[in-house]
């Protein structure tokens, strides 16, 4: 790594990527460009476009924007911004540090933009610390953690530019789709010349709450579909979140982007900084590629695996079998768990998970949880300890559902923690849908979680939890806060640090992220928790489309995909679950005690294929042979390439035969040297797999009408 200045330029430069910051002494500093190494960005200035989006961007109470509207890449401060120094630091953990210091003189705050990259990947992650070195303390209403114009060089135009953006809902998650920044949704061309200054629109996507994938991904890439230049960014936040592309008068087509976490107008958050206070953003990763958007979500899948956490329970991707989806659906008693975990034992599973239910006395799960003391009524003969110590003895590892964030109106806790320890609005508890929430930042919720984990694993012998999370607050609590956007980032601050804790005194234990399918899909989430459940869509048809998507927001080995194959469906509807599973993380359910033993063979097998390819799985890059999948597509295609073999998940979704046809450039190299094969299922019909080395394409023809799948490998011959 070295990094220089000369011009007043910053050029940074790691094994993997490089970025050119500028300024002067009448202008902000900025990214004028960002690069892959091997462009070595900076070297050719004759490319560079002059940019006047400022490195960072603030809003503060009595200061505003220095052209009014509603977008954020006009701020007072940052236009005000001017450089102090920087520093080049680099960690023992392998992360290369940029900081570079900035100063308002009118309202005295320096401002402070970290840039952190890993050796070896093409990612960077940024953060942006306000302090104030003034008497006064300042309102600040927003805070960028990334923000550039630095995408378009000379002579590229907007009109090739799109953004890529997923939409997402409870049971329709991961549902990307292109946008054109000249297109009827995009930004249109104002002439802005003729206007002497920038236009007011903005291409804005917004969280809300503590869902933070609950209506889009907090994942976007903007791609240049001439030159294959793609920016790919995501918000490493568990709560509310904003980010917008701006057209801006820079030169011809410019274009800016700006993230952050919670704003003023977005999400009620405001926050004091008091006189020698500070307030740091949440972080922003990027990733930058020649490659178009595979390129850039690959950088992004290499800097999801160098921050997460690696558990060592969790290292081999172990099978898990949940007793929820389309099976007991939280309603677990003895008498039906313990065929289900003969059954699941028979197949190969390695974790089985008693989900909801197996604390309610009453019969209605739902407005109870709370205090997580198993019932009695449900497991009448030795308890849930029997249940528990049953599973072990079929050699597997016991796991319990727990939504720990939450407690049911008619649960004793609500009444025995308190009224401080949930989050409230007005001096009233936020309820939903029959739960009130817990304030993490109270130590009474701290201590009651502690006591509820440490029992269920040091007594109960819990090796596996499913965390999960059904309701959400809204825009947050004003108790002990200037706003409700204030309040809710430090409880989701307060919420990481919990599960850190417990994370760190039961390393022997792997932790589901759930919430609800996926809406809180992120990478502060993820960077600690073992696995995502991708979603709760019990239509496996369905599913496929959130399977074959779910790699472009998370690490395949992390994309837990429900398979839950029944045993009134056909061979070819089990084997399409399986594949749903296969696609990535394998996560089973449904009632596998009622099949017969050539249904729980077409079971078992695929069991076998996840555990034969899962280190390969581990290792893989994810791309999309006909793009990332539309909802309604009849033919849907994952593939996951490693450094030896490339897997293919294949779906079919319509009553035809017609033969699928996938060009695969990345294999040309290799020419006749490939080998495909099927990998699951194998006692099913055939599909035809055909390669032709000269054109790089696979074909596929699918064996019979209706819905099926298969998983293909294809690698080069020994």
């Amino acid at each position: 790594m070295d990094t220089s200045i000369r011009r007043n330029t910053i050029r940074w430069n790691t094994e993997t990527i490089s970025i050119v910051i500028d300024f002067s002494d009448s202008a902000p500093a900025r990214i004028s460009e960002i690069a892959l190494a091997t462009r070595r960005a900076g070297l050719d200035d004759r490319t560079v476009v002059e940019r006047l989006q400022p490195l960072v961007e603030v809003m503060v109470l009595g200061d505003g924007h220095a052209l009014s509207n509603t977008r954020f890449s006009h701020t007072g401060v940052g236009a005000r911004l001017r450089y102090r120094e920087h520093s080049v630091s680099t960690a023992g953990d392998g992360r290369n540090r940029l900081s570079i210091v900035q100063f308002d003189e009118q309202t005295n705050l320096a401002v402070t933009s970290l840039f952190e990259a890993f050796d070896g990947v093409a990612a960077v992650q940024t953060s942006t610390t306000v302090t104030n070195e003034g008497e006064n303390p300042q309102i600040v209403q927003m805070v960028s953690s990334f923000a550039t114009g630095a995408f378009l060089a000379r002579g590229e135009e907007m009109a090739d530019v799109s953004l890529l953006r997923g939409r997402s809902e409870w049971c329709g998650e991961s549902r990307w789709a292109w946008i054109e920044l000249h297109g009827p949704d995009g930004l249109p061309e104002i002439n802005t010349t003729l206007h002497d200054h920038d236009a007011r629109g903005t291409l804005t996507t917004v969280s809300k709450s503590t869902w933070s994938s609950g209506e889009y991904l907090p994942t976007g890439v903007l791609e240049n579909r001439e030159t294959g230049r793609a920016l790919a960014w995501q918000i490493e936040h568990n709560g509310a979140w904003r980010w917008e592309v701006d057209g801006r008068r820079d030169a011809e087509n410019a274009v800016s982007l700006v993230v952050s976490g919670p704003t003023d107008i977005d999400h009620q958050w405001n926050t004091s900084i008091g006189a020698g206070g500070h307030f740091t953003s949440v972080p922003v990763s990027f990733a930058v590629s020649d490659a178009g958007y595979e390129g850039a979500i690959a950088g992004l899948t290499a800097q999801r695996r160098a921050m997460r956490r690696r558990s060592v329970p969790d290292a081999h991707m172990p099978v898990i079998f949940n007793d929820y989806m389309n099976a007991l659906m939280g309603d677990p008693t003895t008498e039906k768990l313990l065929p289900l975990i003969d059954a699941a034992a028979a197949v190969g599973a390695e974790y089985f998970c008693v989900d909801a239910g197996w604390y309610d006395d009453g019969g209605n799960w739902w407005p109870s949880v709370g205090e997580w003391k198993p019932s009695t009524v449900r497991f009448p003969d030795g308890g849930l300890e029997r249940v528990l110590s049953y599973i072990r003895q079929k050699g597997m590892q016991p796991g319990l559902w727990l939504e720990p964030e939450v407690v049911g109106v008619k649960s004793p806790m609500a009444g025995a923690l308190p009224p401080e320890a949930f989050i409230q609005r007005f001096g009233e508890r936020v309820v939903e849908h029959d739960r009130y929430l817990l304030d993490f930042r109270h130590p009474a919720t701290i201590a009651h979680l502690d006591r509820v984990v440490d029992h269920l694993v040091i007594d109960e012998g819990a090796r596996y939890f499913k965390l999960d999370y059904n309701v959400t607050p809204g825009s947050g609590t004003d108790l002990d806060a200037l706003s409700a956007g204030e309040g809710l980032l430090d409880h989701n601050r307060a919420h990481l640090a919990w599960l850190d804790g417990i994370i760190a005194r039961h390393p022997n234990v792997i932790f589901e992220n759930c919430a609800s399918g996926a809406m809180r899909m992120d990478y502060a989430m993820m960077s600690r928790l073992d696995l995502q459940s991708t979603s709760d869509q019990q239509d496996y048809r369905l599913y496929a489309t959130i399977a074959a998507a779910a790699p472009a927001s998370l690490v395949p080995e992390q994309a837990a995909n429900w398979s839950y194959p029944q045993p009134n469906e056909s061979d070819e509807a089990i084997a399409f679950n399986m594949v749903n599973g296969l696609a990535g993380r394998l996560y089973l359910s449904g009632f596998l005690d009622g099949m017969n033993e050539h249904q729980l063979a077409l079971v078992s097998h695929g069991v076998d294929v996840h555990k034969d390819i899962r280190a390969d799985v581990a290792a893989s890059e994810p791309f999309w042979p006909l793009g990332l999948p539309g909802w309604y597509d009849d033919t849907v295609v994952l593939g996951l390439r490693s450094a030896e073999n490339t897997y293919l998940a294949v779906w079919s979704r319509d009553d035809g035969q017609q033969s699928i046809e996938l060009t695969l450039p990345s294999l040309a190299a290799a020419g006749e040297s490939i080998e495909v094969s099927t990998l699951y299922p194998v006692t099913l019909g055939d599909w035809h797999p055909t390669w032709n080395a000269g054109s790089s394409l696979l074909t596929v023809t699918p064996a019979s009408a209706g819905p099926s799948a298969r998983l293909f490998r294809l690698a080069a011959r020994a």
